[in-house]
């Protein structure tokens, strides 16, 4: 193909057939994710970003005679209102800038997506407050450069532009693990960098003129408001998994593998089956491919050394028993009078939370509205809108008690003229406990910042959970279905014994001198065995108050705070 333009209507197209490529790869980018937590991915959260935003585009699109300015706002509200985790964050930050760089055209040219991908890093890089190279951000920024450096070469041909800036990215995504050691120790590229790539191929087979499957399905999103994030598990039933058994190995290599070889490599995996990562570092090869007979990727791996880590999972099967356990899921009735605002007030608070105890817990201390959601299922930008335009306060104190959420919560403050929001920086529940108890009525929006930020910071959290997948990390060898205990900077612990594993986490929480330990059981664990625990931590701590909780949480066994 040779076209030197992108009209409205093509950008659409590029647009949704990006995202439809995202979503179809979001397990696969899932995988690619270092810490083996069972939370709401990279993947998941990039996925539910960009379908936020095709839903919008693909109403257009079905209208007809798109235009550009109407085509933009549609990729930048969308996607703003519907960002989820700090991949989806920013990710909805680059197509804020690219929009900016290109609804002013009628026909986009090599100069203007130039100008738009350098727009687009720009953008991104002042949404995140201490960027990170070895992410997404990189990549993006890498693209930017190669477009920079062809249009001022006099590149005209549309078609040879994007294939060479995707090329580009691609060099520049296998490079993360050379900028962030904790890529390169799990053997993996940044996931989040990888989801962009995917949307970027999905765009660029659209403009080739590829026949893409462009519906947008608005049950493949959760619906916005709901605080739960509850999936459509019909909707997924009918996904169709094209290669079946999701294989890893790692290679230890005793021939030469050069750029030639890994070429001739992947090109060999691609003819069996997709989702292809080939990792290669001095004498080892991590491998990832998704296909139907394992033993002929085993088999041409063999040609270049033994193998090791390896592991094949059946994704059919896989795919059947989640949706057998998100059919038997619940979701929770909501009260009609939970929907209407409450009475003015000066102050309010909006807490993110997940459990019923916790949830307790924190309506106790005078907060407002609960957002159902953490580690399994980050809210939206837009669930943060919805919560804001619930509580009637002129000042509004946003908790969003998970790092991966404050992105989200910034970006909801940025959008609300009408009210002041502050967003207290908490990266846990008991954080979010802590800032709230050290509000001071009386004080200013800011004084109280002030206060709530630095008491935040003196409380260390650890949290229980599994396993969901083998890797190696923090010098610690994790097996599938181990127990992890995790602190505000890592692995602390790893075993086959729930309280074990929470005993020496905590102790290695302990190395600074504390007063309280609290403890908050979650709905797997008997009241019993929380008591267990807590006396066992209390013959090892006798100086310290120990506070017992039910919290109700899934997923986390314990979630235990010092400070």
């Amino acid at each position: 193909m040779d076209s030197n333009t992108i009209d409205a209507g093509l950008m659409a197209r590029m647009f949704l057939a990006g995202a439809k490529n995202l979503e179809s790869k979001k397990e696969w980018i899932n995988e690619l994710n270092v810490f083996p937590v069972p939370d709401g991915d990279t993947g998941t959260n990039m996925t539910m970003t960009i379908m936020a935003a095709a839903r919008e585009v693909s109403a257009l699109y079905d209208m007809g005679d798109i235009d550009m300015v109407s085509l933009c706002k549609a990729i930048s509200s969308g996607s703003l209102r519907g960002a989820r985790g700090n991949s989806g964050v920013i990710l909805s930050q680059l197509f804020r800038g690219f929009t900016k760089g290109v609804k002013e055209c009628q026909e986009i040219t090599v100069p203007v997506l130039a100008t738009a991908f350098e727009k687009a890093v720009e953008t991104a890089y002042k949404a995140v407050m201490k960027p990170k190279e070895g992410t997404i951000l990189t990549v993006a920024k890498g693209g930017a450069v190669k477009a920079r450096e062809l249009a001022d070469a006099g590149v005209t041909d549309l078609s040879g532009f994007l294939g060479q800036v995707i090329a580009h990215a691609d060099e520049v995504l296998l490079q993360t693990p050379e900028l962030l050691p904790v890529l390169k120790q799990a053997g993996v590229v940044d996931s989040g960098g990888q989801g962009l790539m995917q949307v970027l191929k999905g765009a660029y087979d659209a403009f080739l003129g590829k026949e893409i499957d462009l519906t947008v399905d608005k049950s493949t999103v959760a619906a916005s408001g709901k605080a739960s994030g509850a999936a459509d598990y019909e909707a997924q039933a009918n996904a169709e998994i094209r290669f079946g058994y999701c294989t890893e190995f790692i290679i230890m290599l005793n021939k030469v593998f050069n750029i030639k070889t890994e070429m001739d490599f992947k090109a060999y995996l691609e003819s069996i089956g997709d989702s292809i990562v080939v990792v290669a570092d001095e004498d080892v090869v991590k491998v990832h491919v998704h296909t139907n007979d394992p033993g002929l990727a085993i088999q041409k791996a063999l040609k270049y050394g033994a193998l090791s880590n390896m592991k094949i999972d059946n994704m059919r099967l896989e795919h059947q028993e989640k949706l057998f356990r998100m059919s038997k899921q619940e979701e929770k009735p909501v009260k009609e009078e939970d929907d209407l605002p409450g009475p003015k007030k000066d102050v309010g608070f909006i807490a993110v939370s997940v459990g019923d105890g916790i949830a307790e817990i924190f309506k106790g201390l005078g907060v407002d509205y609960i957002i159902e959601g953490g580690q399994t299922m980050n809210p939206s930008t837009e669930d943060m809108l919805k919560a804001i335009d619930k509580v009637n306060a002129d000042t509004i104190f946003i908790l969003p008690n998970n790092k991966n959420i404050i992105l989200a919560a910034n970006q909801a403050q940025s959008l609300v003229k009408d009210k002041k929001i502050v967003v207290i920086p908490t990266k846990t529940v008991p954080q979010g406990i802590t800032a709230v108890i050290n509000y001071v009525p009386g004080l200013s929006a800011e004084e109280n910042e002030e206060t709530m930020v630095s008491e935040m910071k003196a409380v260390a959290t650890g949290q229980v959970t599994y396993a969901v997948r083998d890797t190696n990390i923090d010098g610690q060898e994790i097996r599938q279905g181990d127990f992890m205990g995790l602190g505000d900077h890592g692995i602390l612990s790893v075993g086959t014994a729930i309280s074990n594993v929470a005993l020496r986490m905590v102790e290695a929480m302990m190395k600074e001198e504390k007063e309280l330990i609290s403890i908050y059981y979650g709905e797997e664990i008997t009241e019993e065995d929380a008591e267990k625990l807590r006396n066992q931590i209390g013959e090892q701590y006798p100086d310290c108050d120990i506070e017992l909780q039910y919290g109700g949480q899934p997923i986390y066994y314990y979630i235990i705070s010092a400070e």
